[in-house]
């Protein structure tokens, strides 16, 4: 069960567009030691639809990290294809996220690909590496 204070925090970037995974890692120090119960990462604070998907799962991995089980992290694993929400969200328990937060995507991959001829990963084939 959930309780107390819970953060969604923001993704730090560099001046040119790439991960600041130093300022990330300053971030999350300062909300554990300032009693944060628990932590959202790339929840809907603008970097799930901003960031890749390698970066996606960089964050997931870098917060699971940096909490080294001190206090619960709460991957956000929602995506604009179904295929790849469900992806995200296997990668996080795999990397040992305690929680995972998904907002509902706007289209199934099914009705993306017919529309668009664009599709999500294959069953099979994984998005984060």
């Amino acid at each position: 069960m959930l309780k107390g204070s819970l953060v969604a925090i923001v993704t730090p970037m560099q001046a040119g567009g790439a991960l600041d995974l130093h300022g990330f890692a300053k971030l999350f120090e300062f909300h554990v030691a300032s009693g944060t119960s628990g932590i959202v990462v790339v929840g809907t604070t603008g970097e799930s639809p901003t960031v890749d998907v390698e970066e996606h799962c960089q964050l997931i991995k870098a917060a699971v990290e940096h909490a080294a089980g001190r206090i619960p992290v709460i991957a956000g694993t929602g995506a604009n294809a179904t295929a790849e929400a469900i992806e995200l969200t296997l990668y996080a328990k795999k990397v040992g996220a305690a929680f995972a937060l998904s907002v509902v995507p706007y289209t199934t991959s099914r009705h993306r690909k017919a529309s668009t001829g664009i599709s999500g990963p294959s069953p099979k084939e994984s998005i984060c590496r």
